[in-house]
């Protein structure tokens, strides 16, 4: 173990996994519009997305990926037009207070797809694998290490913004108050794509 190398590399991937950024956001634009306990099933999505993106960077597989002829643009459209539904379902999240649509929060799988088409979710990924080496002759266990690391990390920070979009939810009983926060949500999600992608 490069013990240096050990803390330089969870800060970067606190820094990477926890700044905004389309899952981020989208987190706490879920818990805002709907509660923390009915965000928890789109957060598991987000981790079991997250974690296929790991092992899609971490064996090498984003590389052949991308590299098919005419692959990235379909990617990219594919994700672009998700994006914009997300950012479309948070906008028009109900109230609250209405509970005529229970179930009417994105689902667990909507959370996994979201991770899979984020662009950020793989650059990040992508630096970490490649920046660090934690464990050195031994790129296999090196790998595998980082791999839990980094899900630690993720789960951690993905508890955190669902927590602190839910505490906006006592504004969300106020209509306005409500429609202007889903707004702002479902509009930053849209900014940290297009960042994202133009990185």
């Amino acid at each position: 173990m490069v013990w240096e190398t050990f803390g330089t590399f969870m800060l970067a991937a606190l820094a990477l996994t926890g700044s905004p950024g389309p899952n981020t956001l989208s987190m706490a634009g879920v818990g805002a519009a709907y509660g923390r306990r009915r965000g928890l099933r789109y957060m598991v999505g987000l981790n079991i997305g997250m974690a296929v993106v790991i092992t899609i960077v971490g064996t090498g597989v984003s590389g052949f990926l991308f590299a098919l002829p005419g692959a990235a643009p379909v990617i990219s459209v594919v994700a672009g037009v998700y994006f914009v539904y997300l950012a479309y379902r948070i906008a028009n999240a109900p109230p609250l207070l209405d509970t005529g649509n229970p179930g009417s929060e994105p689902k667990w799988y909507e959370g996994a797809f979201l991770s899979l088409v984020n662009p950020k979710a793989y650059a990040a990924m992508a630096a970490l694998f490649s920046g660090f080496v934690l464990i050195t002759g031994d790129p296999v266990v090196d790998s595998v290490l980082k791999a839990i690391l980094l899900m630690a990390t993720i789960i951690a920070v993905n508890v955190s913004w669902l927590y602190a979009g839910a505490l906006l939810t006592g504004l969300m009983r106020n209509e306005r108050t409500h429609r202007a926060i889903n707004l702002s949500f479902a509009s930053l999600l849209i900014i940290s794509v297009l960042v994202a992608a133009l990185l």
